[in-house]
């Protein structure tokens, strides 16, 4: 049995939302498709010159601020929290699904590269199934990488599964997640490459250009990108992103698409001090755990460290105080500032919604009083 209680006291309970028939708005393609996947780009041209196919990676090629992801399609900024809500089929079963997903203040280096910790929460029909730590870090040209991750799946409150990928790991490889300057017409590329465990998802660029709502906010010049694994074909997932905000929406396509996931951002918020604490903790807990589930993968790698200072004990799970960290550097100094910056931001923009009766549509009191306008009917 495992103690989950951490990552329990920050979720609240929302309402479930319902993507509709199409993860696409209104002014975007339907994605619910059963017929033949269009084609990706211009038809019969080929890919413009350049464009990265993920096998790229070279650790030489981020910074000591390798942590610092602010890339205008995908910014991992620290202590903010989205929430996904809509519906899948597990087995013919339709079930409601939720994801939470938090950027911790937590780092691991991985092969000399410092990565910044992110924390998922996939839960179905309100039990939590899955809770994943990622690690990601972006190099000198901008383009953001995925370095492995540390997977726990739950059967009850037992862990089932723990299919773990590292970077240089049994054969394991970095992917890339977003680039830099994100093209049409470029050619599909590996988000990594994990053969102990079946990891070995591509992306490419289905459309840019869109335009998206969901509960949150309404979105244009969005960027779509098709997921999908070679060995499954006629079957993608899409993931929207909008500038300076990141993935906003899920949906899918493809005749032999089972899961058939639609997903809405219906929160984006950053978390408090105290509740991030209470994130770190429960990353920490399962960082733990890693070293002794998954001691030949997770047990290769450096305990984390707090993004802005001092190292964190592996025994005991001990920590500093967040609010003494000291940035390693002027540079993350500027970037400390520039995040918080963009956080208000961010926060000012996505509370423009009035609550619809009986709750709000983003949850934890998150739409301001008074707002100018109301949410789109989208739960």
């Amino acid at each position: 049995m495992i103690a989950l209680a951490a990552a329990a006291v920050l979720l609240t309970a929302l309402s479930a939302c319902d993507a509709g028939d199409t993860a696409g708005s209104p002014t975007t393609s339907p994605v619910g498709q059963t017929g033949a996947e269009p084609p990706t780009g211009p038809t019969g041209a080929e890919p413009p010159p350049g464009g990265l196919t993920g096998k790229e990676f070279d650790p030489a090629d981020f910074a000591e601020d390798s942590a610092i992801v602010d890339n205008r399609w995908l910014p991992l900024q620290p202590g903010m929290r989205y929430v996904f809500e809509g519906r899948a089929f597990d087995e013919g079963e339709r079930i409601e699904r939720r994801v939470v997903i938090v950027v911790t203040d937590l780092t691991k280096v991985i092969a000399g590269v410092r990565t910044l910790v992110t924390y998922d929460l996939d839960y179905n029909d309100g039990d939590l199934v899955e809770s994943d730590i990622a690690f990601f870090a972006q190099d000198h040209a901008g383009n953001v990488w995925q370095l492995g991750e540390y997977p726990e799946e739950y059967e009850g409150k037992e862990i089932a599964k723990a299919p773990a990928w590292i970077h240089g790991v049994q054969g394991a490889r970095a992917g890339l997640t977003m680039m830099a300057e994100p093209r049409l017409g470029t050619p599909s590329y590996a988000e990594g490459w994990g053969p102990a465990v079946g990891w070995n998802d591509r992306g490419r660029i289905r459309a840019m250009g869109e335009e998206t709502c969901v509960p949150v906010d309404c979105y244009t010049d969005v960027l779509v990108i098709r997921e999908f694994n070679r060995d499954e074909p006629g079957a993608s997932q899409l993931k929207y992103y909008a500038l300076g905000v990141g993935n906003v929406r899920v949906g899918w396509m493809g005749p032999n698409e089972q899961e058939r996931e639609r997903m809405v951002l219906v929160e984006l918020r950053s978390l408090t001090p105290d509740e991030l604490a209470e994130v770190r903790d429960a990353v920490l807990e399962q960082e733990a755990r890693g070293y002794e589930i998954k001691k030949r993968v997770y047990g290769q790698t450096s305990p984390m460290e707090p993004l802005w200072g001092e190292r964190i004990a592996a025994e005991g799970i001990e920590r500093a105080d967040p609010v003494a960290f000291v940035p390693r550097s002027a540079r993350l100094q500027a970037l400390l500032a520039r995040f918080r910056a963009w956080s208000s931001k961010v926060e000012r923009g996505h509370r423009r919604c009035r609550p619809a009766p009986g709750g709000s549509a983003l949850g934890d009191g998150a739409i301001a009083s008074g707002a100018s306008r109301s949410c789109p009917s989208f739960c």
